[in-house]
C-alpha cells in the first residue's frame, strides 16, 4: 500500500530552492514519530523520460540522521519534477513522502551584475544601468522587475 508505514514516521517540512543557476537544495525534517533510528533517502526524478537519482551529498543532523541534499548540474526542464523521501528503521516501516514540483517556482533568482551608475552633478541625474541575471529555464528575454534604493552620502 502507497501509505504503508507507521503513522507520523514520514518526513515533514520539505523544501528546495534553486540557486546559482545550477545547484538545488533540499531539505526537511524528521517525522515527529519516528524512531530514533530512521534514516532518510532522497530520490528525484526530472521528467518522465529520466532516470530517478538518489541524493549523492545528505546534509546531516546531529544524530547523523540525512535532513536535505545538496543536487549540484540541476536543470530544469517543463516537466513538474518527481520528488520521494523514503525512510528505514529496524523496528517499524516508515511512511514515504512524495511531490511534485515546478523546479521554475523554486529558482532563486541572482542579483544583477555589472552595475554601472554614471551621474552628472550639472543635471542632478544619474543613469543606472545593469546586466540581466542568468536564469536556468529560459533563454527568452524575460520581464524583471527592480527596486532601486538611492542613498545619498
Amino acid at each position: 500500500p502507497v501509505f504503508a508505514g507507521m503513522n507520523g514516521s514520514a518526513i515533514e517540512n520539505f523544501s528546495c530552492v534553486i540557486y546559482n543557476i545550477f545547484l538545488m537544495n533540499c531539505t526537511w525534517q524528521a517525522g515527529r514519530d519516528a524512531p530514533a533510528d530512521t534514516q532518510y533517502f532522497l530520490y528525484w526524478q526530472k521528467s518522465r523520460e529520466d532516470n530517478q537519482m538518489e541524493c549523492e551529498l545528505y546534509i546531516k543532523d546531529e544524530n547523523c540522521r540525512n535532513v536535505g541534499c545538496i543536487f549540484q548540474n540541476v536543470s530544469i526542464g517543463i516537466e513538474k519534477a518527481y520528488f520521494l523521501v523514503n525512510g528505514s528503521s529496524k523496528d517499524t516501516l516508515i511512511q514515504l513522502y512524495d511531490e511534485y514540483i515546478d523546479l521554475y517556482k523554486i529558482e532563486k533568482l541572482m542579483p544583477p551584475s555589472n552595475i554601472i551608475v554614471n551621474c552628472d552633478e550639472i543635471k542632478y541625474d544619474c543613469i543606472i544601468q545593469w546586466q540581466q541575471p542568468q536564469i536556468s529555464h529560459s533563454n527568452k528575454d524575460t520581464c524583471f522587475k527592480y527596486e532601486i534604493n538611492i542613498k545619498y552620502k
